[in-house]
């Protein structure tokens, strides 16, 4: 996944942690390399003091969280005696008391943290968790889904980019709704069904036929869009882009984000 890609779905992931917590601050960022992490995105913050801070592995509630592979929460951070206490000037700036961190794990690997907090010495709750896990989780399938497309075998003298050519597509299929004119939006989609077909490849799953609107959501997904992401892009709302990704799962007898994306292209759905 390119880094801007990163930045947008760990964005979207903790502004919608934020909204279904209510906690008054989020943040947390990826691993780049190594076993150092860096805050990226911060939300709710008051001063940036957490900007750019750089956690290590096994230090501080973070760190923990890191070397754990599992969430982890104080209530009350700089009396916290089960975790480091590195990170206590920047915490203690931003007068964060209570913390939670989540990992976002691909492949049994960990990827990055996810943290949410509050400026008082209460709970984590049952609510605040969920809606943790489930940020991480969006993050989790979007990186999933990059890491797999990167792992596909190029097609037949693809040229120096075709990902970009993938990434275009995507961009078109989204674009194409959005166009009054039925003249320029059908020719749009022909320049999509030329892209479709670009790689040269026999189709391996023939007989496959996705409505224009499942097409749009698997091409979003296979950008590394969440669904929350992908509802944005197209103009729908979430819970429709469920109902259009499980029918063309469904049809390309997909269990997986992934296995659909995978099985379409195999299918000539998408380039």
């Amino acid at each position: 996944m390119s880094e801007r890609m990163e930045t947008v779905e760990l964005r979207t992931a903790l502004l919608r942690l934020r909204r279904a917590s209510g906690l008054p601050v989020v943040f947390g960022g990826l691993l780049q390399e190594g076993r150092t992490m860096r805050i990226a995105e911060l939300s709710g913050a008051v001063t940036p003091a957490l900007c750019g801070l750089a956690i290590s592995t096994g230090s501080g509630l973070g760190g923990k969280c890191l070397a754990l592979s599992r969430p982890c929460a104080v209530t009350d951070y700089p009396s916290a005696r089960h975790i480091t206490h590195e990170y206590d000037l920047p915490v203690s700036a931003e007068g964060l008391r209570s913390v939670i961190a989540v990992p976002v794990v691909v492949r049994r690997k960990v990827r990055g943290v996810l943290y949410g907090a509050l400026r008082e010495s209460l709970p984590i709750g049952e609510r605040v968790f969920d809606a943790a896990m489930a940020a991480a989780r969006d993050v989790e399938q979007a990186l999933a889904v990059r890491d797999h497309a990167r792992q596909l075998p190029a097609p037949p003298d693809p040229g120096p980019s075709w990902e970009e050519v993938r990434q275009a597509y995507g961009e078109l299929r989204e674009l194409a709704p959005q166009v009054v004119d039925p003249g320029l939006r059908d020719r749009l989609l022909a320049v999509c069904g030329r892209l479709e077909s670009a790689s040269g490849a026999a189709p391996t799953t023939p007989g496959i036929s996705l409505t224009p609107r499942e097409t749009d959501v698997l091409a979003a997904v296979a950008s590394g869009a969440t669904n929350a992401t992908a509802a944005d892009r197209l103009g729908l709302r979430p819970e429709t882009v469920k109902g259009y990704l499980r029918s063309a799962m469904r049809k390309l007898g997909a269990h997986t984000r992934m296995e659909a994306v995978v099985a379409a292209r195999r299918a000539g759905a998408l380039p």
